[in-house]
Order: structure tokens, then C-alpha cells, then sequence
């Protein structure tokens, strides 16, 4: 049975970029994962990766798979389309017969069990939808939870930011160097982002604020037209005229399957330290929109994990 210097979970940009330097490093490495991308995959255009101008989500995960393969062989092996459904101490089976408690079990869906010395966990997040009538149908037809991404495409339009905390005035103040006006949407009285970061967005005459809002429904029959929200107070039905919608309600990261075995802050997000990447349990480092890191893009998730990556060497191979 091979015993691996490391094992990868997740193929979005994180893994990906590890994978690579991994191979480099030439550590014994096992990558896994059910898809290449990461949520990005169903962008259909991304503006802000680094030495590309604009290119597709799908374009994307071709690229890192490509990159991946291209330095997999006598260090780095990749399996794709399996997931990872275990990860535990259980030794049976190991190389050395169980002797060293520092190292890691991996079970598969497909019932295939590995060992490792380390792990990175690149699991990523998916973004919290919402629910309103339509909201599926138009998702990358105006409706994006992306501004970083798409936001570009909405200059001289009005918009809509779905969302009353940090990440909804962040997605507000970058929309409004370049859009026509900006419409907060909260869904009830009061913002949850810091009052200074509300005060200095609601300074700009472009910028204006809905509270008490349930949306119903998203209009548009090719390309987002406008919303239909409930007034939470008057019960009253209205309509708001807008080119392009950016939700902004929080991400739900990949962690279940770490859940029992690193600490996880109140988002359920993996708590690391961040400037080595390491989690709190020896062995195990995590980078990417999985993580507790301050901001989540697809660049900063690679350089997380490069930096995670140049720890893991230095830790396996300086005593």
C-alpha cells in the first residue's frame, strides 16, 4: 500500500495551483477530485484571473485540469470524478502497519482507501441562493453572485446588491465606480456590515437602500428587467427596474466532511492559520473558499494554497 506525502481534496484554483507545486516539489502526491473548476464553472465570463483577459468558467477548469495533468506522472497521481467520503486515523492497512499515529486515512466514494503524511483540503463553498420566482432561470442572465466576476459587464446600468452585510457593501462600493446607480436590498431594518463601512457607502448620491424587502420575483424574459419585492411592514407589492442583480447573502462552505475532525468557526468554515495555511490538527492544512480567510476569489484561493503548499515541504522535509 502506498503511503503519500500528501493528498489534495478539491480541483478548483486551490487544489489546482498545490497540485502543480506539489509536482514540482516532487512530493509524493494523490489529487482528488469530482470535478475541475470549483464554483466558477458556471460563469460565463470571468474578467479577473490573473494573465487572462476574459475567459469562460468552463475555459477555466479546462485550463487547470490541463495544467494538472501535465505534471501528473511519477510523483503526482489524479483521480477525478470521486469524492472524498472519509478521512480518519483508522491505520488498518497502513504501510507500516499502523505504527506511526501521525499519519491519515482517505476513503473514497468507490471504497478505495489511501494513506498520507499530510492533507490539504480544498473543498471551496457554494454561494447561498435565493429564492424567488425566476431567480434560477436568469442565474448568469443578469442575475450573478460574482461582481468581481461580472460586475464589468453593468457599466452605465442600474443594479441591485441583494444582501445588507460586509460582502453586500463591498459588492455596492466596487459597483459603484462604474454603474448608473446601485440599490441595496436588505431584508430587514437594520445593515449587518460595520457602521463605518455603511456609512462611507451611503455617502455616495448613487447609492440608495430598500430594507424590509422580500423578494418574490425576478423579471426578465431573456436578461434581467427588474425585480417584484414585498414591503415586510405594508405588505405592499412593488417593482424595481434594474439591468442586473449581485446577491450577496453569505456562502456555505464544503466542510462536512471535516466537520468532526478540525475546528470550525460559526460559518462552518475550516479555521486556519493564515500564515502558513495550517489548521489546528498537525497534518491537515486547508486553503480556498473553504477557509476562514477575510476575502474568497479564485486568485487569492490559488496563493493560499501555494503558500500552503511551501509549508507542507518545508514541514515534511525539515526536521
Amino acid at each position: 500500500m502506498t503511503l503519500y506525502d500528501l493528498i489534495i481534496i478539491g480541483g478548483g484554483p486551490a487544489g489546482s495551483a498545490a497540485a502543480v507545486y506539489a509536482a514540482r516539489k516532487k512530493l509524493k502526491t494523490l489529487f482528488i477530485t469530482t470535478e475541475f473548476g470549483g464554483q466558477s464553472i458556471v460563469s460565463d465570463q470571468i474578467y479577473n484571473w490573473i494573465g487572462t483577459t476574459s475567459l469562460s468558467g468552463q475555459e477555466l477548469a479546462n485550463n487547470l485540469k490541463k495544467h494538472v495533468l501535465a505534471n501528473a506522472g511519477d510523483t503526482l497521481t489524479v483521480i477525478e470524478n470521486q469524492k472524498v467520503e472519509n478521512i480518519s486515523k483508522d491505520l488498518e492497512g497502513a504501510p507500516d502497519g499502523g505504527a506511526s499515529k501521525s499519519f491519515f486515512s482517505i476513503t473514497t466514494g468507490a471504497q478505495e482507501k489511501f494513506f498520507t503524511k499530510t492533507i490539504l483540503i480544498t473543498t471551496g463553498s457554494g454561494r447561498r441562493k435565493i429564492k424567488a420566482i425566476n431567480a434560477d432561470r436568469l442565474e448568469h442572465k443578469g442575475l450573478t453572485y460574482c461582481a468581481s466576476c461580472d460586475g464589468p459587464i453593468f457599466a452605465d446600468m442600474d443594479v441591485a446588491v441583494i444582501g445588507g452585510g460586509n460582502a453586500g457593501f463591498e459588492t455596492a462600493a466596487q459597483l459603484l465606480a462604474y454603474c448608473k446607480s446601485v440599490t441595496l436590498i436588505n431584508n430587514n431594518d437594520s445593515f449587518q456590515a460595520d457602521p463605518i463601512t455603511v456609512e462611507k457607502v451611503l455617502q455616495n448620491q448613487k447609492m440608495h437602500t430598500i430594507k424590509n424587502a422580500d423578494i418574490l420575483e425576478i423579471q426578465g424574459e431573456k436578461f434581467v428587467e427588474g425585480i417584484i419585492y414585498e414591503d415586510k411592514i405594508s405588505k405592499e407589492k412593488k417593482e424595481l427596474e434594474i439591468s442586473g442583480i449581485f446577491v450577496e447573502i453569505g456562502q456555505i462552505p464544503n466542510t462536512n466532511l471535516v466537520k468532526d475532525l478540525v475546528p470550525l468557526d460559526t460559518y462552518n468554515r475550516i479555521i486556519i492559520d493564515p500564515s502558513t495555511q495550517k489548521t489546528k490538527i498537525p497534518g491537515i492544512w486547508a486553503a480556498g473558499d473553504c477557509t476562514d480567510v477575510l476575502y474568497h476569489q479564485n486568485n487569492i484561493a490559488a496563493g493560499d494554497a501555494v503558500r500552503a503548499l511551501e509549508d507542507i515541504y518545508l514541514t515534511l522535509n525539515i526536521k
